[in-house]
Order: C-alpha cells, then sequence, then structure tokens
C-alpha cells in the first residue's frame, strides 16, 4: 500500500494542479458537442433551400443518408459508453447529487439500463474486483454499456438487448419499487424518443424502417465495445478471492492499455482505451484527467519494476482468436449477463 500511496500522491499533485476545465469541461464539452450534432444525424427529406452544412444529412440521397446514420451511430455510443461510464464513476463532477443525476441521465435515459445495477456492477465488483476468478474477471466483462452495445463478441453470441428495455426488467426485481418505477420510465422515455424522432423529424415512413435504423445506430460499434472491454483483460493474471495482490500490483498485472484512436477516444473515452491502466488505478477521474496522469503513472510503474500493460488491437484480437475455446467457452452467456 505504500507503493499506492506514493503514486496517489503524485497524481493528486497533478489533479489538484489543473484547471475545472481540465477536470471536468474536456470531456463535458465532447458530450455537449455529441448533442448538438443530433441534428445533423436526422436523415430526413431537407426543405427545398438548405445547402451545404448538417442540413445536408437530412438528404434522402444515399451518401448524406449513411452519413447521418454514421453520426447518429456515434453520438449514441458517445452518450450512452463514455458518458455512462463517467457518470458511473461520478466523474463528470464533484457533486454527489449532480453526479447521481447525470447517471440516470445518461445509464437509464440514455443507455436503457439501471443505474444501481451499473453502478454496482461496474464500479464496486469489477473495479473492485479486478481479473479475480468469478467476481471481476474478463468472463464477466463490462455490465455497463453492455446494453447499449446491442450485439456480443461474435456472430453467434449476437443479441438484440438495447432496441426495447425488456432484457432489464429482471434487473429492477432487486430495487426498490420506486427505484424500479423512475428507472422503466426512464428507459421508456428514452427509446420512445428515439422512436418519435426518427418518424415524425427524420421522416421514417413505417415502425419497422424506424426500429431497424435504431438498431442500426445503437449497435454500429457494438463490436469494438466489446472487443476493447474483452481485451483488455483477458489472458492476463487472474486471482483466487482470497489470494488478490494489493491495489497497485492487482491493478498493474491485470489491466492492459490500447494504443489511441481517434474515433474509440472520442466514442468510448481515453479511459477505455489509452488510459485503462490510469483509469482502474484511479477510477474517480475524468477521461481527460486519466490521459494527463498517463505518463506519471506509466513512469512510476516502470520505476518501481511492476508491469504497465501495453498492446495492439491487432494483437489482442489475434490472441482473443487463438485461444477461443480456453478463454471464452465457460465464460457466462450474455443472456445471463442482462438478466434474460
Amino acid at each position: 500500500e505504500a507503493l499506492m500511496g506514493e503514486l496517489s500522491e503524485l497524481v493528486q499533485k497533478v489533479v489538484k494542479s489543473s484547471s475545472w476545465w481540465e477536470r471536468h469541461g474536456v470531456d463535458i464539452g465532447i458530450l455537449t458537442c455529441s448533442f448538438l450534432l443530433l441534428p445533423a444525424g436526422n436523415p430526413a427529406q431537407p426543405p427545398p433551400t438548405a445547402t451545404g452544412g448538417f442540413l445536408c444529412l437530412r438528404s434522402a440521397q444515399a451518401i448524406p443518408f449513411l452519413a447521418g446514420v454514421l453520426t447518429l451511430g456515434v453520438v449514441h455510443h458517445t452518450l450512452t459508453v463514455k458518458g455512462s461510464h463517467l457518470a458511473s464513476h461520478n466523474a463528470l463532477t464533484e457533486s454527489k447529487s449532480w453526479g447521481k443525476v447525470w447517471a440516470i441521465f445518461f445509464i437509464e435515459l440514455c443507455s436503457a439500463f439501471t443505474a444501481e445495477q451499473a453502478t454496482y456492477n461496474h464500479v464496486k465488483i469489477h473495479h473492485g474486483y479486478t481479473n479475480v476468478i468469478g467476481l471481476g474477471d474478463s468472463s464477466t466483462w463490462n455490465m455497463l454499456g453492455s446494453l447499449a452495445a446491442g450485439t456480443a463478441v461474435v456472430g453467434k453470441h449476437q443479441h438484440l438487448a438495447h432496441v426495447l428495455p425488456l432484457p432489464c426488467t429482471d434487473l429492477v426485481r432487486n430495487v426498490a419499487w420506486k427505484t424500479a418505477l423512475r428507472t422503466l420510465c426512464c428507459m421508456f422515455l428514452g427509446l420512445y424518443c428515439h422512436y418519435w424522432l426518427l418518424l415524425h423529424v427524420s421522416g421514417f415512413q413505417s415502425p419497422w424502417s424506424a426500429l431497424l435504423c435504431m438498431l442500426l445506430t445503437r449497435s454500429l460499434l457494438a463490436h469494438p465495445y466489446i472487443h476493447v472491454n474483452i481485451f483488455q483483460h483477458i489472458g492476463l493474471p487472474m486471482f483466487a478471492a482470497d489470494r488478490k495482490p494489493k491495489r497497485i500490483h492487482l491493478m498493474s498485472l491485470g489491466v492492459l492499455n490500447l494504443p489511441r484512436n481517434a474515433l474509440l477516444d472520442w466514442s468510448f473515452g481515453h479511459s477505455l482505451i489509452s488510459c485503462h491502466v490510469e483509469h482502474h488505478l484511479f477510477p474517480g477521474l475524468s477521461d481527460n484527467m486519466c490521459l494527463k496522469i498517463k505518463p506519471i503513472v506509466s513512469q512510476y510503474l516502470k520505476q518501481k519494476k511492476l508491469p504497465y500493460n501495453e498492446d495492439t488491437y491487432t494483437s489482442r484480437l489475434r490472441l482473443f482468436l487463438q485461444r477461443y475455446e480456453e478463454l471464452m467457452v465457460h465464460a457466462p452467456p450474455i443472456t445471463e449477463l442482462v438478466g434474460i
């Protein structure tokens, strides 16, 4: 614990010297920009006088239409993955009250998941027992965002888990009835607003075409999301619950950073891509702060002869495919994960 305390002091000095914009503003700005991009993703017929800009994305022509779908898909994953992830760690604000509001908004309204279950499974279990067999190991993946992903690892595991709130209904049985009612109302409101906007703003002619567009945009980055969550832990050392090492050793051994990627950095956040080690060591920091402390953490771990795992997406995919039977066959099915 002395090592963790020493590293925490170094990180806290950086945090205290950072402005509000660095601590929270950059990530709030990205989420705000995503909301502002929503009109650009509505592929409806433009008015006759529309020229250029985001109005062109509302065209019925193929290329602008596909650009609109791409925009909606990226925006959706930014809000449901990056937004929900930061909200679950209360990393968007220093106020616990506002943190609760953001958690309900991003996790329940945008992601159609239960805030309490998401926070418990992701923060308490996955982070508290990283790579501990049967608790926070990669076989359980990250529950937060699995519904937002919409499809899982490979073809035979695909599930439509975010188009309708039905897969989540079993999860609300474990919470108070008022919480369950709030969750179901938020989930329904978020899904219905998406559906209504596609019909009445984007100009879809049938409910089925609107539902198909919902599925397409909500699953656009599904496979990269699931892959990223698996690749950052799978194949790394695992520990029994009664023999897990100290926190700094647990996180340095059981977590891996992937290279930076502009699309995934924007949609998922640095803490899920290139700063996952930093995120597991200091989960309350925003994506931008994880990126800022990355040189300090990497240098410190290397100086203390501790692992600082880094690898490429391609290399992890190769490992995953070569050792699929060993690493994944005995994992719990995703239906069990989402409560179907």
